[in-house]
Formats: structure tokens, sequence, C-alpha cells
């Protein structure tokens, strides 16, 4: 990636409003998205099949009129999806090049057993390979996921490190680091374990030099603007909101009482879209979740 390419796309995250689309269901969670809209598993056999359906899912979306640059900042990419094309372009180079739409890419191998409360992430030994080919398709951030289950200290502090320690090694590799320690919305401690993220995040991002830039994917927190210290740090490009399983709605409703926070939902935005509707069906029904999701975004 050249280096005005990448300001571009700094730029317009940094500055434009709008949202991010969280379109990186990886092998686990495919099949729960393809249920959701309306793909039974009897339709496919095996993993190849069924990330052909995912994917003519994501490019339908992704092809739609309604999903452009203008509301959309960016979309989050599972390495699957990175390594197909859209309309005879890599999915990424599509993105930007044709909906302005910033590329991310997913890279955690998914989730450890649960320790002292949470999940850390599961080793990622090829890391820097998936990082080098991510520049060769243009892609400007990465996405890793951890999960808090309960407020153990312990366990929040070794998310958090470890989210920061592979942060730095995508910093190096010249992408932005979306780093997501999300809080599990039906934890019983959640309050306390957000008190106990937000100061351990703190602690990380003051120690980054001033060229170390980070984004966040949170959890939708108890109190509102809670992680308003977070959104004005130098060294946050965003701070951007999951859904977590609430719908819809809910999402949009607390998204909405956090100022300065913005979506990254997944499942939330793909709520109503449907394989057996018409294209003008999908698009009017993609088109108002968009519109909601951008208006709870942009307070």
């Amino acid at each position: 990636m050249t280096a005005e390419l990448k300001q571009q796309m700094l730029d317009k995250v940094r500055n434009q409003p709008g949202f991010i689309a969280a379109l990186d269901q990886s092998g686990g969670s495919t099949p729960k998205a393809l249920k959701l809209y309306g793909v039974d598993e009897s339709e496919y056999n095996g993993d190849e099949e069924m990330f052909d359906m995912v994917h003519a899912m994501r490019t339908r979306i992704i092809t739609s009129d309604v999903f452009n640059g203008n509301r959309v900042l960016g979309a989050i990419l599972f390495e699957n999806t990175l390594n197909r094309e859209i309309d005879g372009k890599p999915t990424s180079h599509y993105l930007w090049q044709e909906k302005q739409v910033v590329p991310f890419l997913k890279v955690d191998k998914g989730l450890a057993d649960e320790a002292n409360g949470v999940q850390l992430m599961k080793p990622m030994p090829e890391l820097d390979a998936l990082l080098a080919q991510a520049n060769a398709k243009d892609v400007f951030g990465t996405k890793m996921r951890s999960v808090i289950k309960s407020a153990n200290e312990e366990g929040v502090n070794a998310v958090v490190d470890q989210q920061f320690t592979v942060g730095k090694q995508i910093i190096a590799a010249g992408l932005v680091p979306i780093i997501e320690p999300e809080v599990d919305i039906n934890s019983a401690t959640k309050a306390e374990a957000e008190v106990m993220l937000k100061n351990a995040m703190l602690e990380q991002l003051n120690a980054l030099n001033e060229n170390q830039m980070v984004m966040l994917k949170l959890t939708l927190p108890e109190e509102a603007n809670f992680y308003a210290e977070c959104i004005a740090h130098p060294n946050v490009v965003k701070v951007v909101a999951l859904s977590g399983g609430y719908s819809q709605e809910v999402a949009n409703e607390k998204l909405a009482a956090n100022n300065g926070m913005i979506a990254s939902f997944s499942r939330a935005l793909s709520e109503g879209i449907s394989a057996k509707q018409s294209d003008s069906e999908f698009d009017g029904a993609l088109d108002a979740a968009i519109e909601s999701i951008n208006a709870a975004s942009n307070t």
C-alpha cells in the first residue's frame, strides 16, 4: 500500500461519519450467519460449499447500491473472503476502488479455552505471512477478538496484554489493529469487568509512542460514555462497538447514548436481510439497517 493510499483511508476512518460493517464470520460462526440469512445447513455440503454460500451473501451485501462509502466507512473481512473476488477484483480492492469502503481483515484464529474468567486468542504462528498478504491487497487494518466473561483482574490484564502485544506486531507491519477485548453481555459482573478493562487499556495506550495508532472494538458499556477517555486518546483512531448479541434495535439504542463511538455490527447489520428476498426487498431491508446503524453511530 502506498503512503498516500494509507493516508486517504486513515482520514476517512478518522474523520468521516459512518460505521464499520463486520462481514468476518469465520468457520465456527458461518453456519449461524447463513441460517439467519435464510440458508439452512441442508442446503450445502462441507466447508467449501458453506464458504461459497457465505461469499455469495457477502457479495450481495457489498455489491448492493445501498452499500457504499457514504455511510459505511469500512468492512471487516474473513481471510477466506480476502482470497476471493467480487466482479473480477480481489474483495479488498473492490471495496475501496468501487465503493470507497476501507478494508480490514480478521486475523485471529479463534479463542482458547476459558481460564481466569476470560478466553485469550489462540496462537497465531502465521500472522506475519497473513499481514504480508493483507498489505499486498491494500488492506488498511486488522481485527482480533478475545472474550472477557467475568471481572477477574488477572484474566482481564492477560487479555489486554495479549491484544496490545499482537497489536504492536501488526503496527510494525504497517497496518492499524482493531483491538477487540469483548465483554460478554451476559456476564453477571459486566460493569466491574469494564472498569478493569478500561484501566488496563489506558495503561497500554499511554505506553505507545506517537506513531503507534490503534482502534478499539468494545462491547456497548453499562454506563453511557464510559469509554470517553479512550475515544479522546491521541493514539486511538476510532472506538467502534460490537453488537455482542443485542438485537439491532437495542444495539442502536445503546450506541446512540455513547457519543463518538460508532458501530461495527455483524449480526445486527444482517438482521432483516434474507437469501429468499427479491433484489428490491433485499436492498430495502439492507438500506433500512444501514440507515438506522449510521444514525446511531453519529451521536
